[in-house]
């Protein structure tokens, strides 16, 4: 299943604090691998329960699916992104 790729308004800031190259090469990969594949990234637990979690090196996309469709919470390093 083929998912259609939203961003939630507040990515644009995250993505200002990683660095164009960076930001650049992310999109990409959320473009390539999140359209097949969303349903195949991990769960999270806790405060984030029910997100999922797809890792891009030391940076990780927080998403949610929603009725066909994933939208693209939050994009930051691992150390910050949970907080």
């Amino acid at each position: 299943m083929a998912y259609n790729i939203s961003y939630k308004s507040t990515v644009s800031r995250d993505l200002a604090q990683v660095g164009k190259a960076e930001a650049r090469r992310i999109l990409a990969r959320i473009e390539k691998d999140l359209v097949h594949k969303a349903n195949s990234c991990s769960v999270l637990k806790g405060k984030w329960a029910g997100l999922r979690k797809y890792r891009v090196g030391d940076y990780r996309v927080i998403f949610a699916i929603l009725e066909g469709e994933v939208l693209v919470l939050r994009i930051g390093h691992r150390r910050d992104v949970y907080r």
